[in-house]
């Protein structure tokens, strides 16, 4: 059981230490892949050079050695006994010279020659061919190593008009095309060297351009970090500007959030003063009515969970997000509508849709109930009969994020015009808990603020009443 226990852990270490371990920087990881397709590519290139080179070099040593057999035979005669005469002088010095490496046999019915510089050698010469047959082997072994063998059968018509059938033989060593190739080689892959440590070299220097954007995002957002810069200002590449637009609009998102936090806490503080005074002073006052002083505290509770609850909805609004989710727009619509004309049943209210398919809010469905909620819930109070909900997508297909529009209508006695900017104002929280355009609408100014849109509200053309229009751009 220990040894199992000890096994496990030395296998954890290694898995934190394989975790741990840094990863490889993009220059890194892009020379490295570089570097192995370059040395793929370069020995592929090695290797189909050597093989042409050397095609090439044993073609040429076919070539030559068919020219001296043609020398050979251009120079040879037979004699009136039907005997063969060879050249005084042979087409190349070597011929004469033992153990030069280029080497001659003639072969006969009756008849057998060597060149001299087959001197104790012992070569394959003895194959026959027919008259304008021709043979290139090689390298075949023998006692002096491997050689080239280049063979053609001719024939004469001797004074008796009988043919008299030799193949000429010319052979040279394997040691001339080995040093050819030796050479070749040595040279070819210094070059390929010099041409890949080069190709490496600039691969190096085009990354390195390459990348000086994103070290320029990373130094920006360093600036950020340290708050030496708000955003990350600098003009990036098209590639990179979805990236640094959607940082910038996290950095925006977290700094409103922070913002919201702080600006909820300190309207929650100002807001609980006034209860918590009128509480003090009627427990401090002992001369107060029991009754009186406990529906006073009672309704001073009350106004404070009122408070509380307001200001914990603006706290958790997600607000704007740079990845939020596309939420659809009908099924919460229907949702909510259905619960109000339940709640507003006697009063024989209905609400009319007229939502695009395609419309969608980008943001935490939370904060779509409770912006729609209290449009909907404020339209229902104040209206006759009829309330009308519009929803319509903003901006183009190619747009990162499409926008939104929603609109809020109600038949009802509508909102003097006097009183539209006193109403979108930001005040004090606390004092704004009354019947109609209250803590629903503050709420819906929050939100809306939030993510980063536009509410207007205004008299409606067609129903008469109160409209209230949200949009939030696309970008």
């Amino acid at each position: 059981m220990a040894v199992a226990d000890s096994r496990r852990r030395h296998g954890l270490a290694a898995k934190l230490a394989l975790a741990e371990r840094p990863a490889w920087s993009l220059q890194a990881r892009s020379l490295i892949a570089s570097a192995i397709f370059l040395a793929a590519f370069l020995s592929a290139s090695f290797f189909a050079l050597d093989r042409a080179f050397y095609e090439s070099s044993v073609a040429q040593l076919q070539a030559r050695l068919k020219t001296y057999a043609l020398a050979f035979y251009a120079g040879s005669d037979l004699n009136v006994r039907g005997r063969l005469i060879l050249p005084d002088a042979l087409p190349d010095a070597r011929f004469s010279r033992p153990g030069s490496g280029l080497y001659a046999g003639i072969v006969g019915r009756d008849y057998y020659w060597e060149s001299p510089s087959t001197m104790g050698r012992e070569l394959p010469f003895e194959l026959r061919l027919e008259s304008g047959a021709e043979r290139f082997v090689g390298p075949i072994p023998s006692n002096v190593g491997g050689v080239y063998v280049y063979s053609q059968g001719v024939s004469w018509i001797d004074r008796n008009g009988d043919a008299q059938a030799f193949t000429f033989h010319v052979a040279e060593h394997e040691e001339d095309l080995e040093q050819q190739l030796e050479v070749f080689r040595r040279t070819l892959g210094a070059w390929l060297l010099v041409i890949g440590a080069a190709l490496l070299l600039l691969q190096l220097a085009v990354l390195r351009w390459s990348l000086t954007p994103l070290r320029k995002v990373e130094r920006d957002l360093s600036l950020v970090e340290r708050g030496e810069a708000d955003h990350l200002p600098g003009h990036y590449p098209r590639e990179l500007t979805g990236l640094t637009t959607t940082l910038n609009d996290f950095i925006d998102s977290e700094r409103e959030r922070r913002e919201r936090y702080r600006r909820t806490l300190g309207d929650l503080a100002h807001s609980l003063k006034t209860p918590l005074a009128v509480i003090r002073g009627e427990i401090e006052n002992s001369g107060s009515d029991p009754d009186t002083m406990c529906r006073t505290i009672d309704g001073q509770v009350r106004r404070m969970e009122d408070i509380v609850q307001h200001q914990l909805v603006r706290a958790s609004a997600a607000g704007h997000q740079p990845f939020a989710s596309a939420v659809p727009i009908q099924p919460s619509a229907e949702a909510i509508v259905g619960s109000l004309e339940k709640l507003h049943a006697e009063r024989n209210v209905l609400c009319e849709f007229e939502i695009d398919p395609q419309a969608r809010f980008y943001g935490e469905v939370g904060d779509l109930m409770e912006l729609m909620g209290n449009l909907l819930e404020n339209a229902f109070k104040w209206a006759n009969h009829r309330v009308l909900l519009t929803a319509r997508r903003l901006g183009s297909a190619q747009a990162r994020r499409p926008g939104l529009e929603l609109t809020v209508e109600d038949d009802g006695p509508g909102i003097p015009e006097d009183q539209i900017e006193h109403l979108l104002q930001r005040g004090i929280r606390g004092d704004e808990r009354v019947a109609g355009h209250g803590i629903g609408l503050s709420i819906v100014e929050d939100l809306v603020r939030a993510h980063r849109g536009h509410l207007e509200v205004d008299r409606s053309p067609e129903l008469g009443g109160a409209r209230f229009r949200v949009r939030f751009d696309a970008h």
